[in-house]
């Protein structure tokens, strides 16, 4: 009984989450920030050099942060002078769901070229440079070194790449966006009924 009620609180709180458009939006943002810092600190401090894919991917990331914030907050009054109100979060949540599925597939396209499925493109084809010397900042405002088809880092334990990662987050990402959208869309539509 104890295990059912857990259950039933849990799908009553994932309704709740997925309905609030603007906490999604705010998830996504802190999720993209997340990323964006696990990229550089990894770069900056791990010494791990991106390839020009990494940095592409990267993008889409800043998009999501910029988009969500926005979408967040939109409607608050004092946010945009309140001008933008009503259901403006489904706007984003779409934006963001389209800018993670893009993402996604550069993400497929450098796991493709990271496993040697198929060539890589001409942008990936770069000096490698050898400056130990730099700083920090340095290091992430160089031009990317890194290879394409080179793996910098595996998962020990499934052998996975971040680009192979990056795969299935941002389709996660890009579903949680759309299925946001759907349930925020059913739910006005109660309200405007009622």
């Amino acid at each position: 009984m104890n295990e059912a009620m857990n259950m039933a609180a849990l799908k009553k709180f994932i309704l709740f989450y997925l309905q609030s458009g603007k906490l999604v939006l705010l998830s996504i943002s802190l999720i993209s920030f997340a990323a964006l810092a696990t990229a550089f600190i990894s770069e900056g401090f791990l010494g791990l050099e991106p390839c020009q894919l990494c940095i592409y991917q990267r993008i889409p990331y800043a998009v999501a942060l910029v988009l969500g914030a926005i979408g967040a907050f939109a409607g608050y009054k004092g946010y945009l002078g309140g001008v933008i109100q009503g259901g403006i979060e489904r706007i984003f949540l779409v934006l963001i769901s389209l800018d993670f599925l893009v993402n996604s597939g550069i993400a497929f396209f450098h796991t493709g070229v990271e496993r040697h499925w198929w060539e890589s493109t001409e942008s990936c084809k770069l000096e490698v440079f050898e400056n130990d010397s730099q700083s920090f900042i340095e290091n992430i405002l160089s031009k990317p070194g890194g290879r394409c088809d080179q793996i910098p880092w595996a998962d020990p334990v499934l052998g996975l790449s971040m680009a192979n990662y990056n795969v299935i987050i941002c389709m996660a990402l890009s579903v949680l966006c759309l299925v946001s959208f759907i349930i925020t869309g059913k739910s006005k539509g109660k309200n405007m009924a009622g």
